[in-house]
């Protein structure tokens, strides 16, 4: 497979019909080798329009919902990013090559091996920090953040994600009941206080981490 060819169809098939007019979110996913960040047999779907299985029930997000979610976040140079539930780090790698500082949390250590080869065969040395930690926790020793994005469904935005982010800071996630219907939202820190806004309509696979936990029955 050409994949440079490849990188350029998804970008001119897939994101640009689809709203996404970022010119820096453009050239870095027509840039970066989606490939390298996927297990061997995933590879020949790398650049397909819909989530691509990974290992323990995750998924890499679709591009153009991936895109669209980088979109909303209005990502500025020099911005500190944290992107939880960061999977193998291709969403990681799109924020740092649009020259955000990254912090990616991932607890699964299949997906973090894939994580830690790809990037920093794809960025230079240092430009995304990759944590083994629970996503649905933040990562408070490098708050507060400019950005926080939410890679998955989840069913709410847990409230330490809004005690790290700084004041004016954006959030963006995709809301949802794991059903495959989320909204992805937009967030944003003023006054102290996270307020979010419905953006648009998508479907992308559940956080098993964000998942509500049962509480004790009496």
């Amino acid at each position: 497979m050409d994949y440079a060819d490849a990188r350029k169809r998804m970008v001119d098939g897939q994101l640009r019909p689809n709203k996404v007019t970022d010119p820096r979110l453009l050239e870095a996913m027509r840039d970066l080798p989606r490939e390298r960040f996927l297990p061997p047999a995933a590879i020949p779907r790398a650049y397909t329009d819909e989530d691509i299985p990974l290992p323990g029930g995750r998924a890499m997000i679709e591009p153009m919902v991936l895109a669209r979610l980088v979109q909303l976040a209005a990502v500025r140079p020099g911005d500190r990013a944290l992107i939880a539930g960061a999977g193998t780090g291709y969403g990681a790698a799109v924020l740092a090559r649009m020259g955000a500082r990254v912090t990616a949390l991932e607890a699964d250590a299949p997906l973090l091996e894939i994580a830690r080869a790809a990037l920093p065969a794809c960025l230079p040395a240092g430009t995304v920090r990759l944590e083994a930690a629970d996503p649905a926790q933040g990562f408070a020793a490098a708050a507060p953040y400019d950005i926080v994005m939410i890679e998955g469904e989840i069913p709410e935005i847990p409230p330490a994600f809004a005690e790290q982010l700084a004041e004016g800071g954006r959030l963006v996630a995709v809301i949802g009941i794991g059903r495959r219907q989320g909204k992805a939202v937009l967030g944003r820190k003023l006054g102290g206080s996270l307020t979010t806004v419905t953006a648009f309509d998508c479907a992308t696979a559940a956080l098993p981490a964000f998942a509500h936990r049962p509480g004790f029955v009496f």
